[in-house]
């Protein structure tokens, strides 16, 4: 299994926003959707029109089961409102161009974000990076990581910080700081 890593630089995240938004509506919602949200792919490609009409989107996590209650982020509404306009509730938002109201698979939104690591120039890209991008972020901009293992179902918070990277982040700003 290949570990993959967050997008780190908010400068590259607003490029491949700027590129996504431009070039693929669905894709740059998707991109947003989990940057955003910090959902897996699984539950972000169950989301219908009618799971984000409010203000929180209400969930039952594909892999844990769980319960979840999340608020939607001003700027994620933003790029919804236009999005689902006109749009019935049924209708999965991250469709498929095959079939009808089907969503697309998880090969596809791994290919999807190949194609955007490829662009940028980004290694161990994969569908947890959303997820992880979400999670480096609230962590960096939060300093919780309690928090964030409550927002993920972690058993420990010693997982999520390994699940985002910040332990290994920490180990490598400790390392460049050393003066012999």
């Amino acid at each position: 299994m290949n570990y993959v890593q967050p997008i780190r630089d908010p400068e590259v995240i607003a490029a491949i926003k700027r590129y996504l938004k431009a070039t693929n509506e669905r894709n740059y919602i998707l991109f947003l959707l989990g940057i955003y949200t910090g959902l897996r792919i699984s539950d972000i490609l169950q989301l219908k029109v009618g799971d984000v009409k409010k203000d929180r989107i209400y969930l039952r996590e594909i892999k844990t089961k769980k319960r979840k209650s999340l608020p939607i982020h001003p700027a994620l509404k933003r790029a919804l409102k236009p999005y689902i306009e006109g749009k019935e509730d049924h209708i999965y938002l991250i469709q498929s161009r095959k079939g009808e109201n089907k969503p697309i698979q998880r090969s596809m939104a791994y290919k999807i974000l190949k194609d955007v690591a490829n662009r940028f120039g980004l290694e161990s890209i994969g569908c947890h990076t959303l997820r992880k991008t979400f999670g480096y972020h609230f962590h960096k901009e939060t300093n919780n990581s309690e928090m964030l293992r409550e927002i993920f179902n972690h058993a420990d918070v010693s997982i999520t910080r390994r699940y985002i990277g910040i332990e290994q982040d920490t180990i490598d700003e400790a390392i460049f700081r050393l003066r012999f």
